[in-house]
């Protein structure tokens, strides 16, 4: 008795794992993908003496997909800042990091497709503005080269017109002699991670 119960199980599963593949063999992404990041989260790490910091944010990307496997994207995110105990100089640890806001041209290649969860790395470069804030010794907005790599998981839902999205992002800016000497006269590296909802254009 238990034999054929076990072996009606099997069948079960079986047949379900079948009925799941021909059910994510549709999942694919769209020609067009467009992405709204409403929750992310960026730390700058210390570098030679210069405090580390957290900001909150959001944005939003948009990806042509030359096949299931290739993607161009293109990506905006702001960084707003939060009340930070910075430990620079003379400074009152009540003054807020700067708010930023970062734009990217990235390639994203996707590990597998034709599945309801898709792994996909990424790779891009763009720019990294920091805007003004007085009490930091930064009087102007200041605009740095950037590049990013990282990678993520996506997930389609079964009507393949949207799904969920989480990345994370190892970004670096280019060092300039002229910045203001809280941030960017050395090359400074962030971490970046955001949870999305995607939304499949075709």
């Amino acid at each position: 008795m238990l034999r054929r119960i076990a072996a009606l199980v099997v069948v079960g599963i079986a047949l379900g794992a079948g009925s799941a593949d021909a059910q994510e063999s549709t999942n694919a992404p769209g020609l067009v993908e467009v992405t709204f990041m409403p929750a992310s989260a960026a730390y700058v790490a210390k570098k030679d003496g210069k405090p580390s910091f957290g900001n909150y944010g959001f944005g939003t990307a948009v990806a042509i997909n030359v096949n299931p496997y290739v993607g161009f994207e293109a990506e905006i995110g702001t960084m707003i800042a939060t009340t930070s105990d910075l430990q620079f100089g003379d400074l009152n640890s009540n003054v807020k990091a700067p708010n930023m806001l970062s734009y990217n041209g990235n390639l994203v290649v996707a590990a597998t497709t034709g599945h309801a969860v898709v792994p996909y790395a990424t790779i891009g470069i763009g720019g990294l503005t920091m805007f003004e804030r007085p009490g930091l010794g930064i009087q102007n907005d200041e605009t740095f080269l950037s590049g990013n790599v990282g990678g993520g998981v996506k997930w389609y839902a079964a009507n393949n017109r949207w799904g969920l999205r989480g990345d994370y992002r190892f970004g670096v800016t280019q060092s300039k002699d002229d910045a203001p000497e809280f941030y960017g006269r050395e090359t400074r590296y962030i971490h970046r991670v955001y949870g999305a909802v995607v939304i499949n254009m075709r």
